[in-house]
């Protein structure tokens, strides 16, 4: 077994699964600090070298820090220059209307200390609201920094096309668009990948398994509503309310647990196989906290879907009733369910509340309750 890599520019090696972060960070359970530093060099050993994270992932690009300086410590730069790191810079909403300069250079510079870096491999650009402030103007002071050699390479994370083509037309070198893709979430297939292919920049993908929810651990089992110990669990709930009722639902998993038994795999490695057999997806990204998740991981790469696994899949795909619109469309409106959830302003105020204090009635009370 191998795991399968792309490259994203030719200095810019990935594995195709990619160890996410984000359940690392704070609001996602507790997490064993030391135990999730220690396992990560489980996972470059096995291959998966490339770790996604972010600005405003509380913890988590201090504990990836951790793991390369003292993987450079104890086995050398050889072994540590293997891991890529893809972070992000997402620029509080409070912040958007006077972002300057030195403001930018400042997150990239923190960046660079927190992850023991000289030069920051990927750098994944967001704006909250593109009515606020000068998104373009911050993407220019992101193109100066990589200029100086801060930044290796840019993406971005959360557009669909027109947003990502305003930058574009800017003048921005983007190798990558971050985004959710899974089963029960297929807006980039529209219009997203078609024109990312067009212009060289490669998906990564988040959510392939909808914060666990797309695992044997969710088959026939009843809706379990809408409180959840985490943000992650809430928001892919509400994503399968978008996709479809429950029961349908349970009907994928059933189908995903028939080809993973054919294949002698798990239920998730069927679903993130499915995810990166999808046209211009670069890498999925995957939440495995601990090294006991690896062999499951590894699954991915020790098999194939077959057309009669794509057409079992297919049949229930047909019957899904979204979600719609654009690419983070419904993340992106405060005013909705799916914005409600979020926090806006990690950087500044870690303990950032969501907006949703307001909103849980709403949350609670189905799919059918308008903003």
């Amino acid at each position: 077994m191998t795991v399968e890599t792309t490259l994203l520019r030719q200095d810019h090696p990935i594995s195709r699964v990619i160890k996410g972060g984000w359940q690392l960070a704070g609001d996602h359970g507790a997490v064993d600090r030391a135990s999730a530093i220690a396992d990560m060099e489980a996972f470059v050993d096995a291959g998966i070298t490339t770790f996604d994270c972010a600005d405003i992932y509380t913890g988590v690009e201090e504990m990836i820090g951790h793991f390369i300086a003292d993987l450079r410590r104890r086995r050398g730069s050889e072994v540590a220059d293997r891991v890529v790191v893809h972070t992000k810079l997402v620029p509080d909403l409070g912040l958007l209307d006077r972002l300057t300069f030195d403001d930018v250079e400042a997150i990239v510079d923190r960046s660079l200390q927190r992850l023991n870096l000289e030069q920051l491999h990927l750098v994944q650009f967001y704006w909250w609201d593109m009515a606020l402030g000068d998104p373009a103007r911050a993407m220019e002071h992101l193109t100066a920094l990589k200029a100086k050699g801060k930044i290796r390479h840019l993406g971005v994370t959360n557009w669909d096309v027109a947003d990502t083509e305003q930058l574009m037309q800017a003048g921005a070198d983007l190798v990558s668009t971050q985004v959710q893709y899974s089963l029960l979430d297929r807006r980039p297939a529209k219009a997203l990948a078609p024109w990312a292919a067009a212009h060289n920049l490669q998906l990564l993908c988040y959510g392939t398994l909808a914060g666990g929810f797309l695992t044997e651990n969710w088959l026939d089992q009843p809706d379990p509503g809408y409180v959840f110990e985490n943000r992650s669990l809430v928001k892919y709930r509400l994503i399968i309310d978008e996709f479809g009722p429950w029961s349908l639902f349970q009907s994928l998993l059933s189908v995903l647990q028939l080809i993973a038994d054919k294949h002698r795999v798990s239920l998730a490695s069927v679903a993130t196989r499915w995810v990166l057999d999808q046209p211009q997806v670069g890498a999925a990204i995957v939440g495995a906290r601990y090294a006991r998740h690896l062999p499951k991981t590894l699954q991915i790469f020790e098999f194939s879907l077959d057309n009669e696994d794509r057409a079992l899949i297919n049949a229930i795909l047909a019957e899904s009733r979204g979600p719609n619109g654009l690419v983070f469309g419904l993340e992106g409106d405060r005013t909705s369910r799916h914005g409600r959830i979020m926090k806006y302003n990690l950087n500044t105020r870690p303990d950032d509340a969501v907006l949703a204090e307001q909103a849980e009635s709403d949350i609670e009370s189905g799919p059918d309750a308008k903003p």
